[in-house]
């Protein structure tokens, strides 16, 4: 019996609950068309994945080396295993999404110990470090190895490169290394209108999560070792992990796509600009509060519970802090103009009612 795919969505229906949302970008689908036919090697060792090295280099560096993975999840799970002993514990934010949002993750199959602190903006300072970087020859506690970082932040808080600079010299100065959680750094970098080495191995970062995911790919992300020094067995580390795909042109080739050229910029100018668009729209509502500087392509607001609810049945976006009646709204590389302003109108519409 044939059985035809069918479209099971609107695609004209966009929201503002997460860039994940947003479908793939068309150059990146024809990239996964223009790898399909033929035999590639499985396992990492096809002509994309090649290229993609090279491709790597022109942003990071020689010495950078890319190894792709399926998820977020996997390559921040990964990139902390491959940073610390089995003794072995990582400094970060309290919201940092390696804490809150990978379901015990990097704890539970990193076999790591997160310590956390609590931040105001999502951002770690060296004197925030300090609270929890102590203690290395107690054997009754954790070791403090790593400090990890979001760029942007998960409060959409952007770090300039001399913080980051701050942050990898005061963590190398006590022996620990840097991982860098670049699910959205393509954001920070249009943000701060740098190249991204700028603010990772030009700083000190060791090890970087690189995100393609939230800024137009299907699938896929990299962890890429920034500092051969700082690692090592990451190959063995990304099989044990279950991040080794085996035909892992697919993954490559998106991240070439994004990355040969200016796409992944491009993609985040975009949708900063939206972000920016939504904020200035939001500012002029009576009785909504924006939380948190809007630096990339998220906007952090404070709004009656009942508004929100009411807004969520014609747009998707999520509660950040239900109790407090705070809410996050995300734009993507695909957010139109006339998303946010028919959003806009919305909120406006529901505040008076």
């Amino acid at each position: 019996m044939r059985t035809d795919a069918r479209r099971h969505h609107d695609p004209q229906v966009r929201g503002f609950a997460s860039d994940n949302y947003a479908g793939a970008h068309p150059e990146v689908l024809a990239a996964i068309a223009l790898a399909n036919g033929g035999h590639q090697v499985a396992y990492g060792e096809d002509d994309y994945t090649g290229h993609l090295q090279r491709v790597m280099h022109s942003h990071f560096g020689p010495t950078a080396e890319a190894f792709p993975v399926f998820n977020g999840t996997g390559a921040n799970v990964v990139a902390l295993q491959a940073l610390t002993d089995r003794w072995g514990a990582v400094i970060c934010a309290e919201s940092a999404h390696i804490n809150v949002d990978e379901g015990g993750a990097p704890e539970r199959m990193g076999g790591l110990k997160l310590l956390t602190v609590p931040t105001p903006d999502g951002k770690l300072t060296p004197e925030l470090i300090d609270r929890q970087a102590y203690g290395w020859d107690d054997e009754h506690r954790a070791m403090p190895q790593v400090v990890s970082i979001t760029q942007n932040t998960e409060l959409g808080t952007v770090y300039t490169p001399d913080e980051i600079r701050a942050i990898c010299d005061h963590a190398h100065e006590r022996g620990m290394k840097v991982h860098l959680d670049g699910a959205r750094i393509a954001n920070a970098a249009a943000s701060l209108d740098v190249p991204m080495r700028t603010f990772t191995n030009t700083v000190g970062v060791d090890v970087l999560s690189f995100g393609g995911t939230k800024n137009g790919a299907l699938f896929g992300e990299a962890v890429v070792v920034l500092n051969p020094d700082a690692v090592r067995a990451m190959k063995h580390l990304r099989k044990l992990s279950m991040q080794l795909a085996s035909k892992m042109r697919f993954v490559s080739v998106q991240l070439e796509a994004l990355l040969a050229k200016d796409l992944w910029l491009r993609n985040a100018r975009h949708a900063n600009a939206m972000a920016q668009r939504l904020a200035e729209g939001v500012r002029a509502i009576d009785g909504v509060e924006i939380l948190h500087p809007v630096q990339a392509n998220a906007v952090f607001a404070r709004l009656p519970h009942a508004v929100s609810e009411r807004l969520q049945k014609r747009f998707r976006f999520y509660f950040w802090d239900e109790t407090a009646g705070d809410v996050r709204w995300m734009c993507a590389f695909d957010t139109r103009e006339d998303d946010v302003d028919a959003f806009l109108q919305a909120l406006k519409e529901e505040m008076v009612r």
